[in-house]
């Protein structure tokens, strides 16, 4: 058997993607102010709302935010989401966190599951991560659905684990991860 190379312990922490990822259907764009009224007016759909908090109130979202780095998801050119990743960058917990929301005019389309696909394979390519992390609200099924066909298993449920869209409660979350052999790609990668 071939020898392997073990894993790095160190991970990039400058060369961030300068140009665009694609997917199949998708194309992964840092995002920038012109982006954000598109955004804005898919976080403000009822259906986005539901598990997403009122991050655009926050000043310079989603550009001036040193903690993720974000992108807009476009689709034939027009921005119907946006995807984003975080790091941990201590070597002996190393991994990625995704986050995505899309505009409800796609849902269903395979338009979630080819843009986490897209930045899974380059978190796992590019930035040398061999496990990543999502975890949406316990009670979105299509969301968990979405994220079971790139790769991620449940690991379990966070309790209590964030507050409801308009803050009067809390709702179970599902961590879910993946180790890097088990990504399903998107296709053309």
């Amino acid at each position: 058997m071939p020898a392997t190379k073990p894993p790095t312990t160190e991970l990039p922490t400058t060369d961030l993607p300068t140009t665009d990822l694609r997917g199949a259907r998708v194309v992964l764009t840092r995002a920038t102010a012109d982006h954000v009224p598109a955004l804005r007016r898919i976080l403000d759909t009822p259906a986005v709302r539901a598990y997403w908090p009122d991050v655009a109130a926050e000043d310079g979202w989603p550009v001036a935010d040193d903690e993720t780095v974000c992108f807009a998801v476009l689709v034939g050119g027009q921005v119907v989401g946006l995807v984003q990743y975080g790091e941990e960058h201590d070597p002996q917990y190393r991994h990625a966190s995704i986050d995505i929301f899309l505009d409800p005019d796609v849902h269903g389309q395979g338009i979630g599951r080819d843009a986490v696909a897209t930045l899974a394979a380059h978190l796992i390519d590019q930035r040398g991560h061999h496990r990543l992390v999502i975890d949406p609200a316990a009670g979105n099924g299509a969301a968990i659905r979405c994220y079971r066909a790139v790769g991620f298993r449940p690991v379990g449920v966070m309790r209590r684990y964030e507050r409801d869209a308009h803050g009067e409660g809390w709702h179970d979350g599902l961590l879910m991860d993946l180790v890097a052999e088990e990504l399903v790609r998107p296709c053309g990668s």
